[in-house]
């Protein structure tokens, strides 16, 4: 789909259109931030936002959360429904379509992950970020993970989309003062392996922050 298409096509289309082209678009492994952050919380309730494939998802379930996955795609939730099925954890999944520049999940979380919540197509992230600050319960955590930046093999990559830093990310939430703790706010680089098979990187970055008890 060419980037003139990704305009005029909605989120739902442009991303079930992405998912059909194979069998597995991601690597099927949890997010290398969820798991190393999220790793010792006691589990509760979760809300994972773009949730893709489902591996993400997963593992919270695999860890003793009840998650409630969400995302535009239904390709991408009918075949992360089947991994979950596959993991033995189907039942400790909630699995909602949403376009969250519509429409946002009810509830309250005790985890609110949104992992590379980047998209070609029409996202208002900003927005939705502040409305998932809402969805978390007091004394739960918010982690946001982004790109800082395109993969060296390709630096003209992402160009299109706003790439902020966890500082841009935090004040775009607008959180009253006094209400949240900044448990990490920090870029790193990861290694990765290119397109053609040789060694990159590319520079990410994570923002958690806990909802201070009322």
């Amino acid at each position: 789909m060419t980037t003139d298409d990704t305009r005029t096509a909605s989120a739902e289309e442009f991303w079930d259109t992405r998912y059909a082209t194979a069998n597995r678009i991601w690597s099927g492994n949890p997010n290398t931030a969820l798991v190393r952050e999220t790793t010792g919380l006691v589990p509760g309730r979760a809300l994972d936002l773009g949730c893709g494939e489902g591996a993400d998802a997963v593992w919270l379930a695999r860890q003793g959360w009840r998650v409630t996955a969400v995302d535009v795609s239904a390709v991408a939730l009918g075949r992360a429904a089947g991994h979950a099925a596959d993991a033995g954890v189907g039942d400790l999944v909630d699995w909602q379509q949403h376009d969250l520049s519509v429409s946002f999940p009810a509830g309250s979380f005790d985890l609110v992950s949104a992992q590379f919540l980047h998209s070609p197509a029409d996202l208002p992230r900003e927005q939705v970020l502040r409305a998932a600050a809402e969805a978390v319960a007091p004394g739960g955590v918010l982690l946001v993970v982004g790109h800082a930046g395109p993969p060296s093999w390709d630096p003209g990559h992402h160009h299109a989309l706003g790439l902020p830093t966890t500082d841009e990310v935090l004040a775009s939430l607008e959180l009253p003062s006094g209400h949240w703790e900044v448990l990490v706010s920090t870029e790193y680089e990861q290694q990765l392996t290119g397109p053609d098979g040789r060694p990159g990187t590319r520079r990410d970055n994570t923002l958690m922050l806990r909802r201070l008890p009322v």
